[in-house]
This record gives structure tokens, sequence and C-alpha cells, in this order.
């Protein structure tokens, strides 16, 4: 277990490294539009996932089956090292979500969306 100060500190090269990966995906990648993370740090780094979210599901799939699925892979794992987060495979550290998709099961409801994708992992 990650003590409390150490949590912190690791949040904050989490987010700092992420926001880049972000930008950058943005700058490169039809129909991106934000990223989040979700961690338990009870159990860390095995839970920690970085969910990428795009416009559409259209845009989703397109990226899925193109060469950025590759790219936001890559931008995940620098992201992770830039962080400090060893992780072996980081394929199991990913998801990928979009607004549209949000919107229709969750009402654009992203918290209540984020916990009950939390409650299935």
């Amino acid at each position: 277990m990650i003590a409390k100060r150490e949590r912190g500190k690791l949040e904050r090269r989490l987010i700092a490294a992420l926001t880049d990966a972000c930008e950058q995906a943005k700058a490169e990648v039809v129909g991106f539009v934000w990223l989040t993370h979700c961690v338990d740090y009870q159990n860390f780094p095995a839970s920690l996932v970085v969910i990428w979210v795009f416009d559409t599901d259209a845009h989703l799939a397109s990226a899925l089956k193109g060469g950025d699925k590759q790219r936001l892979h890559d931008l995940t794992a620098n992201a992770l090292v830039d962080a400090g987060v060893a992780i072996d495979s980081v394929s199991q550290h990913i998801d990928f979500d979009s607004e549209q998709s949000c919107q229709h099961t969750h009402g654009g409801d992203w918290q209540r969306r984020l916990r009950s994708r939390a409650a299935r992992h």
C-alpha cells in the first residue's frame, strides 16, 4: 500500500504526464477529446486504468481500427514511464469510451459512468 503523502505525489505526476499525452493526442487523433484515469491506491498499480474518450462512437471505432490505437497505447506507456509507474502490459490498463455512449447510457453523467465502470473491474 502507498502512503498518503506518496499517493498525492504520484497522483500529481500521473496528472501531469497524462495531461501531456492528452494534448498530444488531441492534436493527432481525429475525434479524441479528453482522457481520465481511475485508480484504487490500495491495489496500485494493478487497478490503474487510463480511459481515452472520443466525441462519437464512429470516431472511436475508426481510431481503434487504424493506427491511432497503437499511438494511444504508446502515449499511455510513455506517460506512465514519465510518472514513474512500472506496468508490465500497458494494454491491460487502457480503455476507450465516447461522449456519445455516455450520453446514451448515463445521460452524460461521467461520474456515474466511471463509478459503474470501476464496479465492473
